[in-house]
């Protein structure tokens, strides 16, 4: 092959290059506004928001995500055709936004660049497990009334075979447990108030009090369904949580040491 046509093949290729370069470069936008292109990666970035807020992501949500991006090129585009662009509240606003996106910017990066080890979560699990220690748990149910003659009566007709459950549906002033038949789910001792609780670990289990029992919610009539000692979860199961947690606690002191390190001279305008 002759220098000649050797020339030729490279024009030939270069002029194709250059007509499959806007072509190229046309794939990546979603549209042409009043000449102005309109990239798809703000398209990509809505959708990225939209699935780290956890938001149902439906076939329908590109299409509706190019739209919104589209009408906000009009928008934007009209806001600077007025000028908008060069008054002081669109500079303070810009700043303010530029400072945010920098700061959500330093915490992403120093939480990724900071995820705790394996080691780290299961010493944190087992610290939270001792703290927690054992125990026993109470499942009881309760009527509250206003007075202590009602909770008497309560008991009476509890005596005379009168059903917990009915009774508290009927007559119970507390809306948490009324309409479960008093029913207080399993419980420690320590989420109740002491007058409640000192009454209610003292009962065997089927046993309902005796007296009436006062608290500063009214007066009780307690029925001790069943007890069981307490569990804890599994590390696996807590492990999310427990990940999330050793980073904000990271995440917290990041931002404590560089304000200590910080030189701060607050200056205030005089009124």
């Amino acid at each position: 092959m002759n220098p000649t046509s050797l020339g030729l093949r490279a024009a030939v290729c270069a002029a194709a290059i250059a007509l499959l370069a806007p072509v190229a470069v046309q794939a990546q936008n979603i549209a042409v506004v009043n000449g102005k292109s309109v990239p798809k990666a703000r398209v990509d970035a809505l959708m990225k928001q939209a699935a780290q807020a956890g938001q149902p992501i439906p076939p329908e949500m590109e299409s509706r995500a190019r739209d919104v991006v589209v009408m906000q090129e009009i928008f934007a585009q009209e806001a600077e055709r007025r000028g908008l662009a060069a008054t002081p509240e669109y500079k303070q606003q810009m700043e303010l936004a530029r400072t945010r996106v920098l700061i959500d910017q330093l915490r992403s990066d120093f939480m990724k660049n900071n995820q705790p080890s394996e080691a780290d979560m299961k010493a944190e699990y087992d610290k939270v497990k001792a703290e927690a220690g054992g125990g026993t748990e109470y499942k009881a149910r309760h009527i509250l009334v206003e007075k202590e003659e009602d909770a008497k009566a309560l008991i009476a007709q509890l005596k005379s075979g009168a059903k917990f459950e009915d009774l508290a549906k009927k007559s119970s002033k507390d809306p948490g447990s009324a309409q479960n038949g008093g029913d207080l789910d399993w419980a420690s001792p320590g989420n109740y108030v002491a007058e409640f609780s000192s009454a209610m670990t003292k009962l065997k289990k089927g046993e309902v009090t005796e007296q009436p029992v006062k608290s500063q919610f009214g007066w009780h009539v307690i029925r001790l369904d069943d007890t069981r000692e307490q569990s804890f979860p599994a590390f696996e199961e807590v492990k999310p949580q427990l990940q999330q947690r050793l980073t904000q606690v990271r995440l917290q002191k990041f931002q404590e040491d560089l304000r200590a390190k910080a030189r701060t001279d607050y200056k205030f305008s005089s009124q």
